[in-house]
């Protein structure tokens, strides 16, 4: 594929979609990560009414590298970014549920996952709620390999208006950002949703980019990892489907 011609047709894309839903602009929360930095950089090419949602909440990381990353990025493609601290947010949720959220018959993990999830739900509350404000659509930022093994928080990350890089590899998201000239810092950095202090999306998952690149693209891979990676998309089939309603399977 050539890139130059990719960015051009998801840019069109990106304009098609504004001009089909009269939306004035295009808002997306910038983590400072690789993903993100593609897609603001996509809608800033696609229209000058980007705002770029930095919302950090809790993670000591939020508050460094990857504020310093998603500033950069900002000012790299001239998309003006605004600060949300979530933090007492969270604090405060957390508070208010108490001890709902280890009940005594909880599964192993359960609590721990429940409090990690509620980070990217309430930063989709917040760029729902200021994208409405201003007449903006939500721009996704997950890959298709986050995708395809469920590496994304259902209603909170998973949640958008439209996906400018849902059908990208990690691999091809690095080659469009080298092409653009992303900051080396976004580039260089092991890949982390910034979820917690010293979390990296590969060493969560247990499996690395390449090898569930190579189960989407069919390339070489053993199969043990094959395997691995294909309970991986089944057990999360439920996150990439719309929710159920009674009737809608025809019983």
């Amino acid at each position: 594929m050539d890139i130059k011609v990719d960015v051009e047709e998801r840019v069109q894309w990106i304009k098609h979609i504004l001009e089909t839903t009269g939306a004035r602009g295009v808002i997306y929360g910038n983590s400072g990560g690789k993903d993100c930095t593609l897609v603001g950089a996509l809608c800033r090419m696609a229209t000058p009414d980007v705002l770029g949602v930095i919302m950090p909440c809790q993670s000591s990381a939020n508050y460094g590298s990857d504020r310093d990353d998603a500033l950069a990025a900002g000012k790299r493609y001239d998309i003006p970014q605004v600060e949300v601290d979530l933090t007492a947010v969270k604090e405060s949720l957390v508070a208010a549920i108490g001890d709902e959220l280890a009940p005594a018959d909880a599964p192993d993990g359960a609590e721990r996952s429940a409090l990690i999830n509620i980070n990217p739900r309430l930063r989709m509350t917040t760029l729902y709620a200021m994208g409405q404000a201003r007449g903006y659509l939500v721009a996704g930022t997950g890959n298709a390999c986050e995708y395809t093994v469920g590496y994304f928080t259902k209603w909170g990350d998973g949640a958008y208006d439209f996906d400018p890089i849902a059908d990208m590899t990690v691999s091809e998201i690095y080659a469009m950002l080298r092409y653009l000239d992303a900051p080396s810092s976004i580039i260089d950095k092991a890949p982390s949703a910034g979820l917690y202090q010293g979390q990296t999306d590969e060493a969560e998952l247990g499996v690395t980019y390449a090898d569930i690149s190579a189960y989407i693209k069919g390339g070489e891979l053993s199969v043990c990892m094959r395997r691995r990676i294909a309970g991986m998309e089944e057990r999360t089939a439920h996150k990439r489907a719309l929710p159920l309603r009674y009737g809608s399977d025809g019983k």
